[in-house]
């Protein structure tokens, strides 16, 4: 391993500050594509109910991946609006947010952390939605095995509802 290659692995405490500051610089009032921006205490507690994880490069987060269980973020309206429109089974969890900076894109990051993901919820079907205009995740997670199974209209804007079984 280099000092250039980013190290994935499951999430700590000491991870929060760079997950935040790499969440808010990809917000979409920023020219990102992320669709929700979760406070602190919320990203510490998905932390401690399913894994989350990052990609470092030394003490730097250079990505992230939450989960969480259905029911975690059931009170956010765009996540209510998912599973409205596709349930999927009953112990499905919800894969996303998922997010590369910048300087880490195309490298295989997202992939590294998914198979990373994978590992710590074998059998389990995860879901997620990806804004229909992000071209780029819809390919990268197309990519990854991912299937569209759904789309919802949320805020103006349209959504595919993706599924896969780890």
């Amino acid at each position: 391993m280099t000092e250039y290659e980013s190290i994935v692995s499951t999430a700590v405490e000491s991870d929060l500050d760079g997950i935040l500051e790499l969440q808010e610089a990809n917000q979409t009032a920023r020219g990102g594509s992320l669709s929700a921006s979760l406070p602190r205490s919320r990203i510490a507690a998905m932390m401690q109910e399913m894994p989350l994880i990052v990609a470092r490069r030394g003490a730097h987060v250079t990505g992230f991946l939450m989960s969480t269980s259905r029911t975690m973020n059931a009170d956010i309206p765009i996540v209510k609006a998912m599973f409205d429109a596709y349930q999927g089974t009953p112990e499905a969890y919800v894969y996303g947010p998922v997010c590369v900076g910048e300087e880490e894109r195309g490298k295989g990051l997202a992939q590294k952390m998914f198979a990373a993901l994978k590992r710590l919820e074998p059998g389990r079907e995860g879901i997620l939605f990806i804004r229909q205009d992000n071209e780029p995740s819809l390919r990268a997670h197309v990519k990854m095995g991912m299937n569209q199974v759904a789309s919802f209209s949320f805020k103006g804007s349209v959504y595919a509802v993706f599924s896969y079984v780890a």
